[in-house]
């Protein structure tokens, strides 16, 4: 079932190719948000920060779960 939703295409390309885009953006801006914060010239307050990273934690987790669907066939 989990397979079924890693190869669920969109636009012709599989979900999984998505949500590592997404991911990686994510952790871009994360980046982006510690380093501007660090300085000296925050974009957003300094607890967005660890906010952002927790989404990248889980977006990661679940990109990660999608990808080893495809070879263990949970």
């Amino acid at each position: 079932m989990i397979t079924a939703i890693a190869y669920y295409l969109i636009l012709g390309k599989p979900v999984i190719f998505y949500l590592g885009i997404l991911t990686y953006l994510s952790f871009l801006f994360t980046a982006l948000l510690g380093y501007t914060y660090f300085k000296g010239r925050p974009i957003l307050p300094f607890a967005w920060h660890p906010r952002f990273a927790a989404v990248s934690l889980i977006l990661a987790t679940i990109h990660g779960l999608l990808g080893l669907s495809l070879y263990l066939r949970f």
